[in-house]
């Protein structure tokens, strides 16, 4: 395979990456391509890439094969100019709990080479635009979680990087604080940051996301928007809910002989594909109510992203992945720079 040309600043493009542990292929010839000043959702279950996929376009792994280049720089051969140009936030916030909110980011620009003005001059700045300027002369160790998830994000955006990888930012968030780093993420695409985000949170995908590839063991099996994702499952689901005391196999049964799919079982909600709308839906109710069936909630809703993965990956998407096999991202990961690299461009 040829090396790809150099693409635009601000795009990310691999091709047939290959990482392989053992007899286990973490990556299995994955293409990606990330435009730039768009955000490229990255999804998948638990050792499905993502991590490992992040790592190699941040030059903290090695490739066994494939080629990539991340704002026009071979990870390959030239990884120093790689680092350059990217921010990488990780799910787990890699800040120093010992200093405070202000002597972290100051200490990462002077890292940058930055100069002391410079790196002060950011960041001030950057507190600022994280709503953290209070609290900057707190110790980082009295910060909430979502706190030191913005002060993480600030601190990959010091030197300026024109591409940012974020694994999985919002893990262990609450809704709120959750909220909050999506629009900060939003705002730096609306300012013409390129951004590839891994995650396990569907309705973040649904909501970030311009492009979205699915990815399991090591390889892309979709690609396309939210919109295109959920038209290849397509129709409608019918979603039931049960009372605690509900038979479950018994709504199984009912639900089965009306659905065009098997029924998929979460805890006391069951959901099936069907057709004809709110036909259906009555047809539904009448048939778990000869059946005797107790029912709590009962609706139709159009297809989710949940649905997509699903189908594609036979896997519900869970929370708080623990990474790839092989060596993720280690826990101090903004890409701080070695004392040979010179201020970003």
């Amino acid at each position: 395979m040829n090396k790809l040309q150099l693409p635009s600043n601000g795009r990310i493009e691999a091709r047939g990456l290959v990482k392989q542990y053992g007899d286990v292929r973490a990556l299995d010839g994955l293409d990606l391509t990330v435009d730039e000043g768009t955000i490229l959702g990255l999804l998948g279950p638990n050792g499905a890439g993502k991590t490992t996929a992040v790592s190699i376009l941040t030059t903290l792994l090695g490739a066994d094969g494939g080629h990539a280049t991340v704002a026009g720089a071979d990870i390959r051969d030239a990884p120093t100019e790689v680092r350059r140009r990217i921010g990488v936030s990780g799910q787990y916030a890699a800040v120093d709990e010992n200093l405070t909110g202000y002597e972290n980011l100051e200490m990462i620009g002077r890292l940058y080479h930055l100069g002391r003005k410079h790196s002060s001059r950011r960041a001030h700045e950057l507190l600022e635009r994280f709503s953290l300027s209070e609290a900057g002369d707190r110790p980082v160790k009295t910060y909430s979680g979502g706190m030191r998830r913005r002060l993480d994000l600030a601190g990959a955006l010091v030197a300026e990087p024109p591409i940012l990888f974020l694994d999985e930012p919002t893990t262990g968030l609450d809704p709120r604080s959750r909220n909050e780093l999506w629009e900060v993420i939003d705002e730096l695409v609306d300012r013409g940051r390129t951004v590839l985000l891994t995650t396990q949170y569907m309705e973040e995908a649904d909501l970030l996301a311009d492009d979205i590839v699915v990815i399991d063991h090591g390889r892309q099996i979709a690609q396309g928007s939210a919109d295109d994702l959920k038209a290849m499952v397509g129709g409608e689901r019918l979603e039931l809910s049960l009372p605690v005391d509900g038979d479950v196999d018994a709504a199984r049964r009912v639900l089965a002989r009306i659905s065009l799919d098997e029924p998929v079982v979460t805890d006391r909600t069951l959901t099936a594909p069907v057709a004809g709308g709110a036909a259906t839906l009555t047809e539904a109710l009448r048939a778990f109510d000869a059946e005797g069936v107790a029912v709590r909630d009962v609706g139709l809703r159009r297809p989710t992203l949940d649905d997509v993965f699903l189908a594609l990956t036979g896997r519900t998407a869970e929370a708080g992945d623990t990474g790839d096999t092989g060596p993720g991202l280690p826990d101090r990961h903004h890409t701080q720079p070695t004392p040979t690299i010179k201020e970003a461009a």
